[in-house]
């Protein structure tokens, strides 16, 4: 399954949002419950994606089909990254380390904004550097 590289950038817009809520409220709840959907599609792949299946249900239909497709691997890849950051500021959130809760935060956000503002997804691109680095070939 070939991915609309549109959905991934829907995707991480509404991450931005609610990872620019966090920073201003503080809440470790919501940055637990953005490592929840982080979590669906990096264990159990993108078709399991929640803000994915939004886009698939509410926007992709009202679009035309899309130009060009991505492989979901790297951008899994990048949901994983997502996941190790965002439980790392829960942790940090809930259990009074603020500091850590806000530069994790920080960094998962800059991260979903590149993808959602200039589609540059940094997890995509350390996906293949680690690829690369292993020997693999890469498309």
């Amino acid at each position: 399954m070939q991915l609309d590289p549109r959905g991934v950038r829907f995707a991480a817009a509404i991450t931005t949002v609610v990872l620019a809520v966090v920073l201003i409220t503080g809440s470790g709840w919501l940055v637990l419950a953005q490592a929840v959907v982080f979590a669906l599609p990096a264990l159990f792949g993108m078709r399991f994606s929640p803000y994915g299946a939004l886009f698939r249900v509410a926007v992709g239909p009202r679009l035309a089909p899309p130009t060009e497709t991505e492989d979901p691997e790297p951008v899994r890849f990048s949901q994983t990254v997502g996941l190790v950051f965002t439980v790392v500021a829960a942790v940090g959130y809930l259990a009074g380390l603020t500091a850590l809760g806000v530069v994790a935060t920080a960094l998962a956000l800059a991260a979903a904004f590149l993808n959602a503002a200039f589609g540059f997804c940094l997890g995509c691109e350390m996906y293949g550097l680690i690829a690369r680095a292993r020997g693999a070939r890469t498309a």
